[in-house]
């Protein structure tokens, strides 16, 4: 997901919360509150206007529509509903990745909420762009953690990573024993496609491992910028602590994209196995 497919979901986000601000029960409460007295009790006291309870109910109203569209719980809550839409922890089968894109996407509603809490201007554009690498970073840590969910189910690799080292050992063993030169030329050259395989399974077992490393690290770096997003203010602007913050943040999406790519690379986790 990109910066601009943020902005789109931003706008999705707040034509929602305008719907939930304009349907609220508290809404429907006011307007029968005030229908309902203006028919019962239509002059509370002498010079009362008879639309009287109806003014009354539509600025009851509009306090509740003010307060929902100024809520920044709610504006965060429905912009991350909307990125875990987007973003499906329940595709992860693996309990513990799983967990992990969870915790991405905590951490994301959090530093979005503490986004939409400050006022407009300077600080709060520049926390936006900062939200919409956030938005980048957690998408990549998605892709990942789907390409290793994808590889621990897979039990092809599973099976080969077992009987493919066996397979050359015994192959080595009968080639050492074999006198028959064209079955040697034979077994050499199915030796040397076991190894091949080997190699290739070798490879990308330690580009699954680096990238669970790299998940980890992924998340703890996540957590230390929900930390610094909470203490940034307004000279941090001038003293370019905002800039630096953004560069982390970028270079943690490069790094993890760069990563993601070079799985792509060697492995299909859409139809699970080596690329």
């Amino acid at each position: 997901m990109t910066t601009t497919r943020r902005s789109d979901l931003q706008k999705e986000a707040q034509s929602l919360l305008l719907q939930y601000a304009f349907f609220r029960w508290e809404n429907a409460v006011v307007i029968a509150g005030s229908l309902l007295l203006t028919v019962l009790y239509r002059r509370p006291i002498p010079g009362w206007p008879a639309w009287g309870w109806l003014l009354l109910g539509v600025i009851g109203v509009a306090v509740i529509v003010y307060s929902s569209l100024t809520d920044a719980q709610a504006n965060a809550k429905i912009l991350v509903d909307l990125m875990q839409q987007e973003f499906n922890a329940k595709e992860i089968r693996d309990e513990k990745l799983r967990q992990e894109v969870e915790k991405g996407m905590e951490y994301q509603r959090r530093i979005e909420q503490q986004i939409q809490s400050q006022r407009p201007g300077i600080l709060r554009d520049r926390l936006e762009d900062t939200a919409g690498q956030l938005t980048d970073w957690v998408a990549n840590i998605f892709a990942l953690a789907k390409r290793l969910d994808a590889y621990k189910q897979d039990s092809l690799l599973a099976r080969e990573r077992a009987s493919v080292p066996k397979e050359v050992e015994t192959l080595e063993a009968r080639l050492k024993l074999e006198g028959n030169q064209q079955i040697r030329q034979q077994m050499s050259d199915v030796l040397a496609g076991k190894r091949t395989q080997l190699e290739a399974l070798q490879a990308l077992h330690t580009r699954m491992h680096q990238a669970q490393l790299q998940m980890d690290q992924s998340l703890t770096a996540l957590a230390t910028v929900y930390s610094q997003v909470q203490l940034v203010d307004a000279q941090d602007i001038a003293s370019g602590q905002t800039e630096r913050l953004r560069s982390d943040i970028q270079d943690q999406v490069n790094r993890l994209n760069d990563l993601v790519a070079s799985i792509n690379d060697v492995y299909n986790y859409r139809t699970e196995g080596l690329g």
